[in-house]
């Protein structure tokens, strides 16, 4: 039913669009925002659920994953244009507006699920966890048509279902984070989603020839400075996966391991490959026999200190 299983994955693709993108006014997430700081708004099952697990993820990572830093994307996203960073004023003020905990949801009566933000001008943008959650819902999709067999990736999150057809696991490769159209690494995988945060995919060089990318650390409203270049993580939830390894980005490795592992621990079966700017691989144990290099690179298990 190959065809018949694409063609339904689009449909629920596009309907998910239509309820979660903070770009169409008409969408759950885009009535939240609009109603910032004056009410609540009543919420599809899917945003609700989206939403409660993102408010999950922050308190997990200490807030290191928050769906309300839409200000601060708006205001880097600016600054992208003229390829100068914000100036540290605006920053500052923006920080104002990210905080988690001003996403306030009351599930009440299953009919009757709503959401406000507590300020005006802030904001959720879904970003670090929307295409996680809509990848899972792809392949329950594919299992209620009876596929056995399939993989599906969503700009980078990749989920699979099963094993290859031959009954062999599935290999993800890794992008290399400095060296463009080329992999660092392989991932060998059954039933699971593979899921990369990094800093190479949208960027810009300011004048002073400083990178700035597009994962920005809720604490200081900069692009996050943690010691990675790259986050992997490996989990059964693609939602999962995709907050995680945002998380364990901004996160790091600067302060050891410790905290890292601690995340990972809160989501049994999670497991993650770092790269930090020296260009070394920490892989967790679980992924242990499972990655593979794909050059002459050093390599290390990722483990407590």
């Amino acid at each position: 039913h190959a065809e018949d299983a694409i063609r339904a994955a689009r449909d629920e693709t596009d309907r998910l669009e239509g309820i979660l993108s903070r770009f169409i006014p008409a969408s759950d997430i885009g009535r939240l925002n609009a109603a910032a700081g004056t009410g609540c708004v009543q919420l599809s099952p899917e945003a609700y659920e989206v939403l409660s697990w993102a408010v999950r993820f922050s308190e997990c990572s200490r807030g290191r994953f928050d769906i309300t830093v839409a200000p601060l994307i708006a205001l880097w996203s600016e600054a992208k244009e003229i390829r100068r960073p914000p100036v540290k004023e605006r920053i500052a003020e923006t920080l104002k507006l990210v905080n988690y905990t001003d996403v306030i949801l009351d599930g009440g009566d299953s009919a009757e699920r709503t959401a406000m933000l507590r300020r005006a001008g802030q904001a959720v943008d879904l970003g670090g966890i929307g295409k996680g959650f809509a990848a899972d819902r792809i392949l329950d999709t594919y299992r209620t048509l009876g596929i056995t067999s399939a993989f599906t990736n969503f700009g980078g999150n990749v989920a699979v279902l099963g094993t290859k057809p031959d009954g062999s696991p599935w290999n993800i490769g890794i992008q290399h984070p400095r060296k463009a159209d080329s992999l660092i690494g392989a991932i060998s995988v059954t039933d699971r989603s593979v899921v990369t945060s990094g800093d190479y995919q949208r960027y810009f060089t300011g004048a002073d020839e400083k990178r700035y990318h597009h994962i920005l650390d809720p604490e200081c409203g900069y692009p996050a400075e943690s010691g990675l270049i790259s986050a992997t993580v490996v989990c059964q939830s693609s939602m999962a996966a995709d907050a995680l390894s945002t998380a364990l980005f901004v996160t790091g490795i600067k302060n050891g391991f410790d905290k890292v592992l601690g995340m990972l621990g809160c989501f049994p079966g999670a497991e993650a490959v770092l790269i930090d700017i020296n260009m070394t691989i920490y892989v967790t144990g679980g992924l242990w026999g499972n990655f593979r290099a794909c050059e002459d690179i050093v390599v290390k298990l990722l483990e407590p200190v």
